[in-house]
């Protein structure tokens, strides 16, 4: 079992940055992939970025490119999400989830643990 904190949510203005961050902790599983979804009032969750915590390779959807950075710290099994230049179509609340198959997928049923979340708003 992991069990993921996720911090770093809160209000934001138009324009200006967030840093989220997820802490996971539990059995040392060698080669997970860590992954922020979000789900934003009245729609499903959907896929943002994932991270695979061996080799740091990562994948960021096609539409947050620019924008949106996964980053990994394996000494603290931590997990970044750093998002510039917010938009009020980002207000979600963003979840950590974890897959220990080592593949990428998109897929939130295919990701095994799951964070609480935090709340993000992008408002003027």
């Amino acid at each position: 079992q992991i069990e993921l904190v996720e911090s770093g949510g809160g209000l934001a203005q138009p324009g200006e940055s967030l840093r989220l961050s997820c802490v996971a902790s539990g059995p040392a599983y060698s080669n997970i992939i860590m992954g922020w979804f979000r789900q934003s009032p009245g729609r499903e969750r959907e896929f943002v970025a994932a991270i695979r915590q061996s080799d740091g390779h990562s994948y960021v959807e096609d539409s947050l490119k620019g924008r949106f950075i996964i980053s990994g710290d394996n000494a603290t099994n931590t997990v970044h999400l750093q998002m510039n230049n917010l938009r009020p179509g980002d207000t979600a609340i963003y979840y950590c989830a974890a897959r220990t198959v080592p593949i990428f997928t998109i897929i939130e049923s295919q990701y095994h643990f799951w964070g609480q979340g935090t709340r993000v708003t992008v408002s003027s």
